[in-house]
């Protein structure tokens, strides 16, 4: 095996396939990344039996062929290359790397002992790749991180028709998010629905989000199926959870709420301003008012902070509302909207935020909500 690339492809390319590798694992080959040279062509995967990343680049192959070598010590490699051509080649046992006087010698693994990859799933359909993006970024945030609960730690995506929805929950809050794809004819239109991994399906978005569309492949069958996602030169293959995210529907009827309205990026900062004087747990208080002000607090005895920001408020005279600062952030920050919507049932109760498009905007009511649980405060 000997191929020769340009340093910044390489690198690039070792980078995204690494976020696969697992962190610990019992089975030291799956710390490997698998560098496959031929045709012109640099494939470089990834792969822990939940994850798989493939990515292309472009390459000189004088000699074809197949290397595992430790991912995350080539990682490390990458990083101090100088940048020009790399020239990399197998010497027996020994995978080398030159670059501008530089060289670098790896061990490598048994390649006899790396795992079968999984194959690619059958095409579904298409979506915008920026789009999806945004997308999975807007609910990930809403997905928990407690590991002995793995559902709570998925995106549900959902395919019905040409509409896809995500959804992610915590318990404590609930993000959703709408937005149009295309099925093709073969195999997509009807309703599929699964859960995937929220930290590999974000890194898998954010790597395929850079232009065009991606294809969207499906197999089902609960935690043995997969979801696969290819874009440009990139290749994921995310393995399924078991179960299904609770209803939201219910929970997103809001019937009887009193309905504020506040700039978002002033709310943001205020939020993170009086937040500072905040212990762990401890709430941001907003006073929505009808006379057209949200008089946001936080802390207690002698260190307290203030701010009064304008907004309106409809449906009551006065409402009273605390937030875990963090998860209000978390929501603020999810929407691209110059203005948001809090729909508000009272202290200790559930409260719905939508964007609100700004001029000449279209009308996105609907396609990203986020629920947060707001927080009784102790008299």
């Amino acid at each position: 095996m000997e191929f020769r690339a340009d340093r910044t492809e390489f690198a690039d390319a070792v980078g995204r396939a690494a976020r696969a590798l697992p962190g610990r694992t019992p089975v030291p080959v799956l710390g490997g990344l698998l560098l496959e040279a031929d045709a012109g062509r640099l494939t470089v995967t990834g792969f822990d039996f939940e994850v798989a990343v493939r990515i292309e680049a472009d390459a000189q192959v004088a000699a074809p062929g197949r290397v595992l070598v430790p991912g995350r010590r080539l990682l490390d490699v990458c990083r101090v290359l100088p940048d020009g051509p790399v020239s990399c080649a197998l010497e027996a046992s020994r995978f080398t790397l030159d670059a501008d006087g530089t060289r670098f010698g790896l061990s490598t693994l048994p390649l006899a002992e790396y795992p079968s990859l999984p194959a690619p799933p059958a095409p579904y359909g298409t979506v915008d790749a920026a789009a999806f993006a945004t997308a999975v970024a807007q609910v990930a945030v809403a997905a928990g991180r407690d590991d002995t609960l793995p559902l709570l730690t998925g995106v549900q995506l959902r395919l019905d028709g040409e509409e896809m929805t995500l959804a992610a929950s915590d318990r404590y809050r609930y993000a959703v998010r709408r937005l149009e794809w295309k099925p093709e004819a073969a195999g997509g239109g009807g309703i599929v629905e699964a859960v995937l991994p929220a930290r590999r399906l974000l890194d898998a978005a954010r790597s395929l989000g850079r232009g065009g569309d991606v294809r969207i492949g499906w197999e089902p069958g609960g935690g043995g199926g997969l979801v696969g996602f290819e874009g440009g030169r990139t290749r994921t293959a995310l393995r399924l959870l078991d179960g299904r995210l609770p209803a939201y529907t219910s929970l997103f009827d809001m019937a009887g709420a009193a309905v504020a309205e506040v700039e978002r990026e002033g709310l943001t900062e205020a939020v993170r301003r009086v937040a500072v004087v905040t212990e762990a747990n401890s709430p941001v208080r907003l006073d929505f008012s009808a006379e057209g002000s949200v008089l946001l607090r936080a802390g207690y005895g002698d260190d307290v902070a203030a701010q009064r920001l304008p907004a309106t408020l409809s449906g009551a005279d006065e409402m009273p509302v605390s937030f875990n600062p963090a998860y209000l952030l978390d929501a603020l920050t999810s929407f691209e909207s110059p203005r948001v919507r809090l729909e508000l049932l009272g202290a200790g109760q559930r409260a719905l935020l939508h964007g609100v498009p700004g001029d000449g905007e279209a009308d996105a009511a609907g396609e990203h909500r986020h629920l947060l649980m707001s927080v009784k405060e102790l008299s």
